[in-house]
């Protein structure tokens, strides 16, 4: 997804004249490195603090800032994003790279499953999660051209194919139904999405229609599809590579405990991650997998 990201990145900043890519001595590892031929590209040096900093100085002046650091690291500068990028409300875009698990050979330090409820919980700022490097295509562009605070957030190399084959425009707050189904619902953002599309599979092949949503605008999360969804099967999934406190799950149940009770079950991680030959032995430790959805699934069809 990186790759993507980078490449993004660097037709934005040929496209787009106020648009500034910042990052903290990680511009190889991120790919925000390829925006480097602009002119307009800054390395502030180990220290997300200042790079936060630095981007809100920028937005303030009228330009349009993008900082881009590692997901874990990018969360040392939240002081930062609240007190100066939300509550001003400037146009500054925070991207996240390496997050989930996919850092996976430096283990839990490095491993980034908090941010979505950290950046989430601020005012102002909207969070997205493409599902893959097809969807950071689509999405980069719209994320950069909103007015105010948003988080980027991307893994490092895993990215199963998803969304390549499919004909949509990103747009903010907005989700895309992948696969529609009447029995149970499955809404998830990020790589994980893969696993959603495979338990819809293998459950349809049990005589169980399953709906996949791609929410990949967690905030603003599109609540009219998610309600429609939870009317028309009366039980949702959400999955996703991050805790499954704070997240999106927590975005769907606050949601429809308020507005349509129906029961929730939320797949994520519970603990710190570990290192791993391959994000795929992690997701299946931690049951953030197609197997976990199907039992889920088969759980609620039962419990009615």
């Amino acid at each position: 997804m990186r790759d993507s990201l980078g490449e993004a990145l660097a037709a934005a900043v040929d496209e787009m004249e106020d648009l500034v890519v910042l990052t903290a001595d990680v511009g190889g590892p991120t790919r925000a490195s390829m925006a480097r031929r602009s002119g307009r590209y800054i390395d502030v040096g180990i220290s997300e603090q200042e790079l936060v900093s630095a981007a809100a100085g920028l937005a303030a002046a009228g330009l349009r800032p993008v900082a881009v650091a590692f997901a874990m690291f990018l969360m040392r500068a939240w002081e930062q994003a609240r007190n100066t990028v939300a509550r001003m409300n400037l146009n500054v875009k925070l991207v996240g790279t390496h997050a989930g698990f996919s850092d996976i050979s430096d283990g839990s330090s490095h491993q980034s499953l908090e941010d979505i409820a950290l950046m989430r919980v601020l005012p102002n700022f909207s969070v997205v999660v493409p599902a893959d490097a097809a969807e950071v295509k689509r999405s980069l562009p719209e994320a950069l051209r909103h007015e105010g605070p948003l988080y980027y957030r991307v893994g490092r190399d895993y990215s199963p194919s998803i969304t390549d084959d499919l004909e949509y425009e990103f747009k903010l707050g907005r989700g895309v139904v992948l696969q529609d189904g009447s029995d149970v619902a499955v809404i998830g953002a990020g790589p994980v999405l893969w696993d959603a599309v495979m338990a819809a599979k293998e459950l349809g092949k049990r005589g169980v229609s399953v709906s996949v949503i791609d929410m990949a605008s967690v905030k603003p999360m599109d609540e009219d599809l998610v309600l429609k969804y939870a009317k028309r099967t009366g039980a949702i999934i959400t999955v996703e590579e991050h805790m499954v406190a704070g997240g999106l799950g927590s975005s769907v149940s606050e949601l429809l405990s308020a507005k349509y009770s129906v029961p929730v079950r939320m797949i994520g991680a519970r603990s710190f991650g570990r290192s791993a030959r391959a994000v795929r032995d992690l997701l299946m430790h931690s049951g953030i997998n197609y197997r976990t959805i199907m039992s889920e699934a088969m759980e609620l069809l039962r419990a009615r």
